[in-house]
């Protein structure tokens, strides 16, 4: 089989030194592929870029309603957000709603990822706790899941318990693809994580955006997830993130999801479409520069969105004395036209 093609490269001083290969699905609701590269048909970990369908079971199970889960607590749900203080009041605010705390968490705790956070955590004498963990907000949800199910709340993370079997269950309803134990993984923050085809996540996308080919309970919950995220995208990364940034921008045109590893997943509701990329080397600032690229071609932005995603499909890179030493660039094979 033919390597993936070269969809960023990383230039020091005036030099290429590091080609990332990938590969970039667009699709519509159908499972028509409407502008492709390289091998979509690999099976991937979608890693952190699901988490909007993994919070299908909060709906599904009435968890939102009963335990008042509105649109903030819901794009927690869908965040790897940088630790801030937003963010780790809300998943404490998500977990006192179901009579738990910061214990019940089985995501690990980690400094806050944005650096005035992380410094003013420590200047306090305070310690790292799961609330500042990325994914605090997603385990908080699943908690609410398993309250809502009657189910002991703990081991909510592993692959057997019934919170991650309805979220598998929600996961291959969406994507319209099996999800086997045989291709299963534990993802960083201890939930499972399970490969399937890239084209089946930007199908996936491209059916949560417009409903097409799911349950009328499953399409309701997916405009609610994706409203909230796209309403409250501070909530989803913070300071800093592409993820928040751009969908700031676009304003309810846009819903974007990194996963570790160098994936992106997202949509653009109203051209009815789905997109999902995997950088091959697994470098997220490559995998940014490929789907800024992407955007720029395929959502028609206007001046202000494309100056946004211009700062992402090059990125200027400075060393710790302040000197320029270099870029990270899409290349044109990662600039699809639909």
């Amino acid at each position: 089989m033919a390597a993936n093609p070269v969809l960023a490269h990383s230039v020091r001083g005036n030099w290429v030194e590091n080609r990332h290969r990938g590969a970039i699905c667009v699709s519509d609701a159908t499972g028509n592929i409407v502008a492709s590269t390289g091998d979509v048909a690999a099976e991937i970990f979608p890693r952190s870029a699901i988490k909007s369908m993994q919070a299908l079971p909060i709906f599904a199970t009435g968890a939102n309603a009963r335990y008042g889960l509105a649109g903030p607590a819901i794009a927690l749900a869908c965040a790897s957000h940088n630790g801030e203080p937003a963010h780790a009041d809300l998943a404490a605010a998500m977990l006192a709603a179901i009579d738990l705390d910061e214990s019940a968490l089985e995501c690990g705790a980690h400094p806050p990822i944005d650096p005035s956070a992380r410094k003013a955590l420590f200047a306090q004498g305070g310690k790292p706790s799961a609330l500042h963990n990325a994914c605090s907000g997603k385990h908080s949800g699943m908690l609410a899941v398993a309250r809502a199910l009657g189910e002991d709340p703990k081991g909510y993370s592993t692959r057997r318990h019934p919170v991650q079997q309805r979220v598998k269950q929600a996961v291959e309803e969406v994507i319209d693809h099996p999800l086997t134990e045989g291709k299963c993984g534990t993802d960083g923050c201890s939930i499972p994580t399970w490969a399937a085809p890239i084209h089946a996540f930007a199908k996936g996308f491209a059916r949560m955006a417009t409903g097409e080919g799911l349950s009328p309970d499953t399409a309701a919950a997916a405009r609610e997830i994706f409203a909230a995220a796209t309403s409250h995208p501070f909530l989803v990364g913070g300071t800093g993130s592409f993820d928040t940034d751009a969908m700031a921008a676009f304003d309810g045109r846009l819903m974007l999801k990194f996963g570790a590893d160098g994936i992106y997943c997202g949509a653009l509701p109203e051209q009815g479409i789905g997109f999902a990329l995997k950088c091959d080397d697994g470098s997220v600032p490559a995998a940014t520069a490929m789907v800024a690229a992407l955007l720029l071609e395929i959502s028609s932005p206007t001046p202000d969105q494309a100056k946004i995603l211009q700062t992402r499909a090059r990125q200027h890179q400075r060393n710790w004395a302040g000197h320029e030493i270099g870029y990270i660039e899409a290349t044109d094979a990662a600039r699809l036209k639909l």
